[in-house]
């Protein structure tokens, strides 16, 4: 039997219900509280509305947010990758790709199409939306991680020279953002929640 247009998309919306399920290593702002991926993507998806102003180059805030909202909505079946894992890369992986096919392929197919298209372009990070969104998800857990004395950090012996390298993703997609990153990096180094090498 074919679904109809509106079973599809019911079907859809019933399943990313599962990303509420997906927990990450970081934790609320100031809270032991892990957080789970919807609250992660909200969370940018607010950010990208206030910050917009801050964007290198003027972006289509809407799709912005559309990248935000459905970026980790993959982790369903593919799970939650942590960013300073050494053992697998926090890269777009097969994995990732064949759960975004899945996923988005129970919406009708313009539908589908459309969002694999915006998942795959927030994914390689090359076009203005994708930089400034990949900003977004940057620095939400470096606000998360400063309000929580070094938060996962900490808990896994990262040091400032990895946090730098993974979080001058932001400079790409806005140098003001970037410049208050660095400068929060340089602080928790000063009150000795991230740990430099001499």
């Amino acid at each position: 039997m074919q679904l109809n247009s509106l079973q599809q998309q019911i079907n859809f919306i019933r399943e990313i219900d599962k990303i509420k399920h997906i927990q990450r290593k970081t934790r609320l702002i100031n809270s032991d509280r892990p957080e789970n991926d919807a609250e992660h993507s909200w969370h940018l998806a607010v950010m990208a509305l206030v910050l917009a102003e801050h964007s290198k180059v003027p972006v289509d805030v809407l799709k912005v947010v559309k990248m935000v909202l459905i970026h980790d909505i993959v982790e369903i079946d593919a799970g939650d990758t942590f960013i300073y894992d050494l053992t697998k890369n926090h890269v777009n992986t097969a994995d990732e790709f064949k759960a975004a096919q899945r996923i988005f392929g129970m919406l009708p197919p313009a539908q589908a199409e459309e969002l694999i298209a915006t998942w795959v372009e927030f994914e390689a990070g090359e076009t203005p939306e994708a930089k400034f969104a990949r900003a977004m998800d940057r620095l939400e857990p470096l606000l998360q991680n400063v309000s929580n004395n070094g938060g996962t950090w900490r808990e896994f012996e990262v040091d400032y020279d990895r946090v730098f390298e993974k979080k001058k993703v932001i400079g790409e997609g806005s140098e003001s953002l970037w410049e208050f990153a660095k400068a929060l990096l340089d602080e928790s180094v000063e009150k000795g929640i991230l740990s430099k090498k001499e």
